[in-house]
């Protein structure tokens, strides 16, 4: 597939990106397009319309945003990426809390592809500045990424100061006990494919858990796994010295419950 990138429904120019490059503020949402659809779409427009109006004291326009997220797909079948940027070429860096009209950055690519294999995970004490953000600062997680896969893991998982288990670098971690499925309760985002996964699991009836889970208990769950929206579910081999067993059973029943969900028209 040809990539598209287009700012506010039109193609973008060098001038048009320039303040998104120098002035690393905004956020964004991601997410995988089949046939022109999204699991979670009415997630995906809320998130951004919420961040917006926390960081640019403005309202995102919900509707023409879909509509240049059509427009960026149309065309195309099977599989793809879609990421959809708010920044403001209006924004006063000397005035910040002055209300500023955003600006939409539509970007299509081909869809990414993971390596099946479970993750083997490195905790790190780190946590990002307005974790319940997907904001463009994504220096510090990438970093943290670089260092554990440096230490010969594949990637980090951030823990607060009081050891408690928050986030992945671009992922949600979830628990298995043999009995429920436990999300910890710790700053981070609230990403798409694991409010999917919560309301799944709450519809077929399987019990959940949202609590405190601390990195020196880790040993008490049978299996962990990743979650974000380019791989909705992907088992977790080891965090640290502490190994999970690969749970089959779990990993089918976590795909059904994303499969209750449609996926929703652009």
């Amino acid at each position: 597939m040809r990539t598209r990138t287009e700012l506010n429904g039109r193609p973008v120019d060098v001038d048009g990106l320039r303040a998104l490059a120098l002035v690393n503020y905004g956020h964004f949402s991601s997410m995988q397009v089949q046939d022109g659809g999204v699991r979670g779409l009415d997630l995906h427009l809320e998130r951004l319309r919420r961040a917006t109006r926390e960081l640019f004291a403005a309202e995102l326009d919900v509707d023409a945003t879909r509509g240049w997220m059509r427009q960026a797909v149309a065309g195309t079948r099977g599989v793809l990426s879609l990421r959809v940027t708010v920044f403001s070429r209006a924004l006063d860096r000397d005035r910040l809390s002055a209300p500023a009209t955003p600006d939409v950055l539509v970007a299509t690519a081909p869809a990414r592809t993971l390596d099946p294999r479970p993750l083997r995970v490195r905790s790190v004490r780190y946590q990002r500045d307005a974790p319940h953000i997907k904001h463009v600062g994504t220096f510090g997680l990438f970093l943290q990424k670089r260092l554990a896969q440096a230490a010969g893991y594949d990637d980090a998982l951030f823990v607060d100061a009081g050891g408690a288990v928050a986030e992945g670098s671009i992922w949600n971690v979830g628990f298995f006990d043999g009995e429920r499925v436990v999300w910890p309760d710790a700053p981070a985002l609230q990403g798409i494919s694991m409010q999917l996964l919560q309301d799944g699991l709450r519809r077929r009836g399987m019990p959940i858990d949202v609590r405190r889970v601390d990195l020196g208990d880790l040993g008490a769950f049978r299996a962990a796994f990743f979650t974000n929206t380019s791989c909705a579910v992907m088992p977790i081999a080891c965090i640290d010295d502490t190994p999970f067993s690969p749970d089959s059973r779990l990993h089918e029943q976590l795909d059904a419950c994303m499969a209750l969900h449609p996926w929703q028209s652009i």
